[in-house]
């Protein structure tokens, strides 16, 4: 350890535990000063969402009372960090930063250039990989160019090295004999302004502890159902981790090596739930290889698809009017909790891209405003799957029924009673389908359609086949 003073620039990285920037700062300093920069737009080019700003918000909070148990605190300041990270180096006398790096195009850009700027000051920068697996670069497939199909490439990374979770941290930090200021999580007003997310709290407890509280529940109590409950909306079968990886409360190395000494590592159902942490992975692969995905389609093919434009159809979508059940139960989820089941997020996006023939690019920006784990890799990747123009795209012939999605996915009809408690009554029969309801049934059920629950706003069978004609003029 030198008697040097640094800074830990905290990112998409809210955690003590196998942090790699923080343990090389302890390691190689005196004393660190930990350090979050907000900046509005930054690496991602538009403004954080809404349910994002509010995960942040706690997040942050829950990183600031474990660094004081720590006897360290948290500087906040917002703004542009290339301007604010040398006022706090000259402000403190530090004399070397260190950051767990990120992979959007954005953000690998801005960290270039920041990085040369503060070395030609003579400051000391040392980055390191705290969020994958195995950082895109490392990846490549036989040709040495990217993956772009996500089988072969989950087969190739499984096999790779692993690095094993960094050491825990000291019970306390070494800290500077003067703090400088810093800006309070109130100054920066996260939280949203209408009380749209009441229910929040009732699902979701962001912070580090219960990052890794929701794992080893998961791995105790779900892991070994996962594969035959995961496609289930009703049924609690996933770990909800995402919005905790994403925030970076706990790391996807913290998850293989803790699935590798679960009891149940040879389970089916376990490397089926680490296949997902890999479709993770894919996505920042992809991103990183071919950065333009976030606005544009992967296949070129696609750039110019006949997408219709409609405001009121996509306002419909977005509050859960569709008058497709299993769509709407998936939409009001989303409003009300910040998350939506990943099953219903394929059938969702199908509605929008394909009933509608609505750009996929606005349904990937409602997630992004919505979701508290919204994602610019994993948001890109599954937007462009299910609008059949991206990497391990669905074919473009493939259009999620709803009403069959519904009876196969939810038989009893117990998610769509939970989200849209106007059907609460109907029968099981025809829950996912109530206009072919026969009117004594409606009127037992105390539904009038058109008044407590809306028609159909499309066709399927007609609206399938208008898409099946527009994307077929892609072959030509």
């Amino acid at each position: 350890m030198s008697d040097r003073l640094a800074l830990v620039w905290f990112r998409e990285d809210l955690r003590l535990s196998d942090n790699p920037a923080l343990s090389l700062a302890l390691k190689e300093n005196a004393a660190i000063i930990p350090v979050f920069i907000f900046d509005s737009c930054g690496i991602h080019t538009r403004p954080l969402g809404g349910a994002s700003r509010w995960w942040l918000h706690h997040s942050l909070e829950s990183l600031q009372k474990s660094l004081a148990a720590k006897k360290s605190r948290l500087i906040l300041r917002q703004g542009d960090p290339q301007k604010i990270l040398p006022q706090l180096l000259k402000e403190t006398g530090a004399e070397a930063v260190y950051w767990n790096r990120i992979y959007e195009p954005g953000g690998i850009e801005r960290d270039k250039l920041l990085k040369k700027d503060l070395r030609d000051q003579g400051v000391t920068v040392r980055s390191t990989n705290g969020a994958l697996l195995r950082e895109p670069h490392t990846v490549a497939n036989k040709a040495g160019t990217p993956f772009k199909v996500f089988t072969p490439f989950w087969k190739h990374l499984s096999t790779l090295e692993i690095d094993k979770p960094q050491p825990d941290p000291p019970k306390t930090f070494s800290s500077p004999s003067d703090w400088p200021e810093s800006e309070t999580l109130a100054d920066w007003k996260l939280l949203p302004k209408i009380p749209w997310d009441k229910h929040f709290p009732d699902r979701w407890t962001p912070g580090e502890d219960n990052a890794a509280k929701a794992l080893t529940q998961f791995l105790r109590q779900s892991v070994t159902s996962y594969q035959k409950d995961r496609d289930f909306p009703a049924l609690h079968g996933t770990s909800r981790l995402s919005p905790h990886l994403h925030f970076g409360e706990i790391s996807p190395r913290q998850i293989w090596w803790k699935c590798q000494a679960s009891q149940n590592s040879d389970h089916p159902s376990l490397r089926t739930f680490l296949s997902e942490v890999g479709w993770r992975e894919f996505a920042y692969h992809l991103l990183y290889h071919f950065p333009h995905t976030t606005k544009e389609p992967l296949q070129e093919k696609f750039r110019d698809f006949p997408w219709r434009q409609s405001r009121p159809d996509r306002r419909a979508w977005e509050k859960g009017e569709t008058g497709y059940p299993i769509v709407d139960a998936g939409m009001r989820e989303l409003w009300a909790t910040g998350w939506m089941h990943n099953r219903v997020r394929m059938i969702v996006g199908s509605f929008l891209v394909k009933n509608l023939l609505l750009p996929w690019q606005e349904g990937e920006a409602w997630f992004w405003d919505t979701l508290v784990d919204a994602d610019a890799a994993s948001n890109t990747l599954g937007w462009q799957w299910v609008g059949g123009c991206g990497a391990d795209a669905a074919p473009y012939f493939r259009v999620f029924n709803p009403i069959r999605q519904g009876e196969r996915f939810d038989p009893e009809g117990e998610y769509v009673r939970r989200w849209i408690p106007a059907l609460k009554k109907m029968p099981k029969k025809y829950i996912h389908a109530p206009w072919e309801c026969p009117p004594e049934l409606l009127a037992r059920a105390e539904v009038e359609l058109g008044k407590d629950y809306p028609e159909p706003m499309v066709d399927h069978r007609e609206t399938r086949q208008r898409a099946l004609d527009a994307f077929a003029q892609t072959k030509k």
